[in-house]
């Protein structure tokens, strides 16, 4: 009996504790876990650098997108790649202090050699493409990695169509 009574004496202070008011520790010391943490810009609800901070690499690499696709042998861009492109160089003008390096990518049909030109004349369309967008061109490197860096590895076209790619890569600092 004495336990029963001890449990129910227990569960009643725990009732009558979570009736007390939500203010009572008064917000005014900042104990808010908001403003206590200080990688939250309250104002915005952006956590900086995060993929919700419109001048973050996460952001341009998940809302503007960080490559545009090719068809076989192409070094053409189509309607997506140009479109892509435009909010990359968007991104980019309002963000002055990134630089950016474009891989040429290539699937695995072909030779290597093959391959590092294709990947070499993909990258430089989207690099040309950035410059006529008004992105200065010492801004933008370009390197070819043709087949070497596949993103999917199988013998379908499913996975050649993601390879053939020029994937911008954000980085600070680059000169000359």
């Amino acid at each position: 009996m004495k336990y029963i009574n001890k449990l129910m004496i227990i569960g009643a202070g725990l009732a009558l504790a979570a009736c007390t008011s939500p203010d009572r520790f008064d917000n005014e010391a900042g104990s808010d876990s908001v403003t206590q943490n200080p990688s939250f810009d309250q104002n915005a609800g952006i956590i900086p650098g995060s993929a919700n901070d419109p001048n973050s690499p996460a952001f341009f690499q998940q809302a503007v997108g960080d490559r545009v696709l090719f068809d076989t042998d192409q070094h053409v861009l189509n309607a997506g790649g140009q479109a892509t492109l435009t909010g990359q160089a968007a991104w980019l003008r309002e963000n002055p202090d990134y630089t950016a390096i474009i891989e040429g990518h290539a699937d695995e049909q072909g030779t290597r050699q093959y391959n590092i030109a294709l990947g070499e004349r993909r990258a430089q369309s989207a690099k040309a493409y950035l410059v006529s967008q008004g992105i200065s061109a010492e801004r933008l490197k370009t390197v070819s990695f043709g087949k070497e860096r596949p993103i999917e590895i199988c013998s379908e076209e499913t996975c050649y169509s993601k390879n053939r790619r020029a994937v911008t890569v954000l980085a600070t600092g680059l000169t000359g």
